[in-house]
């Protein structure tokens, strides 16, 4: 996971907080971030709509309030108003939603080292999956990618500022789940601060 895609450029974030040649898609779900608030966490995720299934467009439609909540097995989404910064699908593409300089609405009710209010100083990326089978190799360099991007661009993050949903919300969130491999991911992101 160290290492980028060969061929592949590093992955840059503009001045506006959009991540340069991925696919850009507008949530209407985020705010602006509190006055002074800085980006200082990665939060990890993980999502499959309709759940279990992966490869299709209501994750982007959930992100977008375009999701058809009459779809059986979607009622409890109806009126839901979420989005994530980034998602991340099976095959490693990535899809940007909101701007790292806006505040996403990823994270919910949450706490984080005594802190509340998780979405004031976070990032938000879900990664299509779920917490009962592992990801994809292709997701994890792309993670790697992004998390490098935002490490030149957030001096704060760092390997000790990387967490799950469920660590933020225990009790009410699961996510990434026991599949996720914290201990390489942790590793890599240590890595990029490492002197050569």
């Amino acid at each position: 996971m160290g290492g980028l895609n060969p061929g592949m450029r590093p992955l840059a974030i503009d001045g506006q907080g959009w991540v340069e040649g991925v696919r850009h898609v507008a949530s209407p779900n985020c705010d602006a971030r509190p006055p002074g608030a800085a980006v200082e966490l990665i939060v990890v995720h993980s999502i499959s709509l309709p759940a279990g299934q992966f490869g299709g467009a209501d994750v982007e439609r959930l992100f977008t309030n375009r999701l058809d909540t009459g779809q059986p097995g979607y009622a409890s989404l109806a009126g839901l108003r979420v989005s994530a910064h980034l998602f991340i699908r099976r095959d490693g593409e990535i899809v940007q939603f909101v701007p790292f300089s806006a505040r996403a609405w990823h994270a919910g009710v949450s706490y984080w080292q005594g802190r509340e209010r998780v979405n004031d100083f976070s990032v938000g990326i879900e990664l299509e999956g779920t917490d009962h089978g592992p990801f994809e190799e292709t997701q994890y360099r792309a993670l790697m990618d992004v998390t490098r991007a935002l490490a030149a661009a957030y001096p704060a993050v760092d390997s000790t500022r990387l967490c799950g949903h469920s660590d933020i919300a225990p009790g009410r969130k699961t996510d990434p789940g026991p599949f996720f491999d914290w201990a390489r991911y942790r590793a890599a992101v240590a890595a990029i601060r490492s002197p050569e």
